[in-house]
């Protein structure tokens, strides 16, 4: 008995709990057997179990205290406070056992599921005590309420699994995600040697392996995690092509990859070679559109998968196979965006007398694309002018990390290109301000920053660099003898609700060698850490650059050096080398 009163504090997590036993026409003497043992109960909690017991009725009583007598206590006048709850314990012929009850100190509002969970232990509590009335069986009652125990524990603890995998399952973002969480998940409560994920891939298998060493989710380390075939006499195939479970038991047999069918008794998967294992379950995930591939566990010794066991294993199966089909889905979709992203991003022209390098980094979360870009090219000649061989310089960031973004990214990039096309011989700030009139007119939501510079080429290897910042961090320059310059001028940023107004033009001369370094704040902006200083950082890493390096290899020290660690924002670097004199 004070067994399921320990039950029952544990499920309904109340201080106190009792089995109130009333033996047959000894009613005045009822005995109560507690949880913890020897706990006194309050007064008040033996008149509510004879109140239980005389209407054969539960009982879900909350007194806030110093209230007025409603019965649920033995008439003393004392009303402290306290929670009771009570059901009946009923024999075979319907006769009353006694009562199981649970108790606190402080009032409490009784739930459902703790209605529920105190009928059921109570329903189990009163099939223990008809079995203990036969005296012939005591001992073999016993033993039975003790494995149903066990089975209610084990019960609980995969019903937790399940609720666990449902959890955890539903906001994967990839299929190492997947992996990763479905070993963390089994392999605590189901507790196999070897689990294997394996998925189908025109009309192949493949397995889905795990980077850390140790980890039993895939072959182990060293095997080759190469495709079989769907059509294969493994059991992992059979239950995808079969679309059910298969169970293999018994130790595992010889046998290679072109053994008969059974052959090999336990190497339900090419990961499980090598491995001694007893028992093995094939678990197909179903898909919305078809079978997807299976996971397989593997246990030393052998597991025993009655119904119960199917029942968990396909239900896990099932979380499985939804968070793989989500991820695959995921997995296309960046594919496509970063595919996107790439066809948009500009292929750099050659320019004699110029380097020009460009390095894009996308962000680690949403579509793993965004709203940040890099153009240059080749500037019009403007009728009577004399500016051949001008340049146009681009970075910016259009507002967002998706799909949307990069979009509109798309089109303001070339409606840029076309306004300097569209105004040849002006300066940058024209094209800006043509972009902003042409957005607006058009209601085109793009909002963001920018630089657009144009590079002209002048006397004695030298470059004129005029630019325009529309609310961009500030573009670096350093000369060939490591000096640092800042151009720190800007205007306000690009916005579709701003009513455009006039923006500003500055100029500078860049000697031969120097360099200029456009970037994106995605490069200096880390949640908790001050933007200026990362800023300094990445002049002072600028500055200190060898001589002579080439711009890719420069550029991929800076974004590692100073960009985040954790990329929660896409970043752009984009480099000008003036030719050495």
């Amino acid at each position: 008995m004070n067994r399921f009163a320990r039950l029952a504090t544990r499920l309904l997590a109340v201080p106190l709990g009792l089995v109130w036993l009333e033996p047959a026409g000894e009613a005045a003497g009822a005995v109560p057997e507690c949880w913890p043992v020897g706990a006194e109960p309050d007064p008040a909690v033996p008149a509510c179990c004879r109140l239980v017991a005389e209407d054969g009725m539960p009982r879900f009583l909350s007194r806030v205290g110093d209230g007025p007598d409603d019965g649920s206590h033995d008439g003393d006048g004392d009303s402290a406070a306290f929670a009771f709850a009570g059901v009946p314990l009923v024999g075979g012929s319907g006769e009353l056992l006694g009562v199981l009850a649970v108790t606190d100190h402080a009032p409490r509002q009784w739930s459902e599921d703790d209605v529920r969970d105190l009928s059921d232990l109570a329903a189990a509590c009163s099939a223990q005590m008809r079995m203990r009335t036969r005296s012939e069986t005591v001992r073999q009652a016993r033993e039975a309420a003790e494995g149903e125990a066990t089975r209610v524990h084990e019960l609980l603890n995969r019903s937790e699994l399940l609720l666990r995998a449902s959890e955890d399952l539903a906001d994967t973002s990839g299929l190492d995600d997947v992996r990763r969480r479905v070993g963390d998940l089994v392999g605590g409560d189901l507790e196999p040697a070897g689990i294997d994920l394996v998925l189908v891939r025109q009309g192949l298998l493949h397995h889905v392996t795990g980077p850390a060493d140790g980890d039993v989710l895939g072959p182990p380390p060293g095997r080759p995690a190469g495709p079989f075939g769907l059509g294969s006499h493994w059991p992992v195939a059979r239950a995808v092509r079969e679309h059910r479970m298969i169970v293999v038991d018994g130790p595992p047999a010889a046998g290679g990859a072109d053994a008969a069918p059974g052959s090999r008794a336990t190497a339900a998967t090419p990961a499980f070679e090598g491995l001694r294992l007893a028992t093995a379950a094939c678990l197909p995930l179903r898909g919305t559109h078809g079978t997807l591939g299976a996971l397989v566990l593997g246990w030393e010794a052998p597991y025993e998968i009655g119904v119960d066991e199917r029942a968990v294993l396909t239900t896990l199966a099932g979380y499985t196979a939804q968070a793989v089909e989500r991820a695959l889905h995921l997995d296309e979709r960046v594919t496509v965006a970063r595919q996107l992203q790439r066809a948009m991003l500009t292929e750099l022209p050659d320019v004699p007398g110029l380097e020009l390098s460009a390095l894009y980094r996308p962000a680690a979360r949403d579509d793993m694309v965004g709203g940040d870009w890099y153009d240059a090219y080749p500037l019009p000649v403007a009728p009577g002018g004399s500016a051949a061989g001008a340049l146009a310089l681009t970075v910016g960031d259009i507002t967002g990390h998706d799909m949307r973004a990069a979009a509109l990214m798309g089109q303001v990039r070339s409606m840029l290109r076309q306004a300097d096309h569209d105004h040849p011989g002006e300066g940058p700030q024209q094209a800006l301000g043509a972009l902003e009139r042409a957005c607006r007119r058009l209601n085109l939501p793009a909002s963001g920053t920018a630089v657009h510079a144009h590079l002209t080429p002048a006397a004695d290897g030298h470059w004129q660099l005029r630019w325009s910042n529309a609310g961009h961090p500030a573009p670096l320059v350093v000369t060939a003898d490591g000096a640092v310059e800042t151009l720190v001028r800007h205007d306000v940023l690009l916005h579709h609700a701003l009513t455009p107004g006039p923006r500003t033009c500055d100029s500078r001369m860049l000697p031969p060698g120097s360099t200029l370094l456009l970037y994106t704040d995605g490069l200096v902006e880390e949640r908790g850490g001050d933007i200026e200083d990362n800023v300094d950082r990445l002049a002072e890493r600028l500055a200190a650059a060898p001589a002579g390096v080439p711009l890719d290899a420069l550029l991929r020290s800076l974004l590692d050096t100073v960009g985040p660690r954790d990329a929660q924002d896409d970043a752009v670097l984009f480099a000008v080398r003036v030719a050495a004199s």
